[in-house]
């Protein structure tokens, strides 16, 4: 999927809000991955509703 750097991207924001102290956003770049799996899904001719599976692993905070 050439669209894989986007959940990179939002994985590692995750990441860092969740290592941080920072819920509120950690629970709305969960969202935000939803949303993305969701539309760009449907952008490539997927399904709409694609089968929930955890978030992509971003790379490792140091």
């Amino acid at each position: 999927m050439r669209h894989d750097w986007v959940f990179d991207v939002l994985s590692d924001l995750l990441t860092y809000a969740t290592q941080n102290g920072l819920p509120r956003l950690a629970e709305k770049v969960s969202e935000t991955i939803d949303v993305a799996r969701r539309e760009i899904g449907a952008a490539e001719g997927g399904p709409d509703e694609p089968p929930q599976s955890p978030p992509p692993q971003g790379r490792q905070m140091h």
